[in-house]
């Protein structure tokens, strides 16, 4: 195994993320790293850009209080409830403070990811000829084929400053592994210059060997390591517990008062020094009734040659 980088969240946050990055927060769908995300908004890091194919709360939280100055997206929304009203405020009326938006189709931004990790200066994307985000993107530039002569759009390389990513499980040293929905750890990790790494649950090398393909992050890209259980709520991490629909229903609600966006974070992220804490502040009812019930995916072998 390669040197040990497990760490506390507040000093791996410390130490990798500075004022004016440029940070990708990984997880689609499931695995949002909201314990990272809330540690960024104790440490109030400033002038950030803001990476994500579809921001959701977290974004929401860390606009509250004027971390963001830039939001690279494709949607923005309350998952299965309707707008951001403080991404609104922000992007209608500059408040709490002006935004810059530079927006992609899913596949754009993927792409840009993808080139980055691949360290390609960018990748060809058919399906923005003919929509709008031309007008308004200029990131986004035309070019001719150079096989077929035909005009097609091309996206830029985006190679995050830090990536954030919060797994199932990883090892001390940042071998990490993710099932269900994989997303875009994979690229993120590859494509940054540092990642930070959460996971559910610190588990010995030799449980990541015995089922290498669900390792989607090699230790040798892993910058710090943090154990941090129920990392990923209101969202779910897949298999140990489900997404906390009630919360984001309420927080539609509570987010059309900027007052009660303010006690929320007081309360929940500056009212706690770790994740640990907001859990013990949780309700017990709220982890009872995100419980899931056990469905094992079987070992199988690799075998070994003689």
């Amino acid at each position: 195994m390669s040197d040990d980088k497990l760490m506390p969240m507040r000093e791996a946050i410390a130490r990798y993320v500075h004022d004016g990055d440029t940070v990708y927060f990984a997880g689609l769908s499931h695995l949002v790293p909201f314990a990272a995300g809330h540690e960024i908004i104790r440490q109030r890091k400033r002038e950030l850009v803001f990476c994500r194919p579809t921001p959701d709360l977290l974004l929401e939280q860390m606009l509250a209080v004027g971390l963001v100055r830039k939001v690279v997206f494709c949607w923005a929304g309350n998952p299965g409830i309707g707008n951001l009203r403080v991404f609104r405020r922000a992007v209608e009326r500059g408040e709490p403070r002006p935004i810059e938006l530079e927006e992609y189709t899913m596949f754009g931004l993927t792409a840009r990811l993808l080139a980055g990790a691949m360290d390609l200066p960018f990748l060809p994307v058919r399906t923005n000829v003919g929509s709008d985000l031309l007008a308004h993107n200029p990131q986004i530039k035309l070019i001719e084929d150079p096989y077929s002569g035909k005009t097609i759009s091309v996206v830029p390389a985006l190679q995050p400053d830090v990536a954030i990513l919060h797994v199932q499980r990883a090892d001390r040293a940042g071998n990490a592994q993710v099932w269900g929905i994989t997303t875009d750890h994979r690229d993120a990790a590859f494509a940054a210059r540092r990642v930070i790494l959460s996971a559910e649950t610190i588990v010995e090398e030799e449980v990541i060997r015995r089922d290498p393909n669900r390792t989607i992050v090699p230790d040798f890209l892993v910058s710090a390591v943090v154990h941090a259980p129920f990392g990923a709520h209101p969202s779910y991490a897949q298999g140990l517990y489900d997404r906390d629909n009630a919360f984001y229903q309420e927080w539609d609600q509570l987010s059309a008062d900027p007052a009660a966006v303010a006690a929320y974070i007081a309360e929940w992220i500056d009212g706690v020094p770790d994740r640990a804490a907001y859990l013990a502040k949780l309700d017990p009812a709220v982890r009872a009734r995100l419980q899931v019930e056990p469905a094992w995916s079987g070992e199988v072998s690799y075998g070994v040659y003689r």
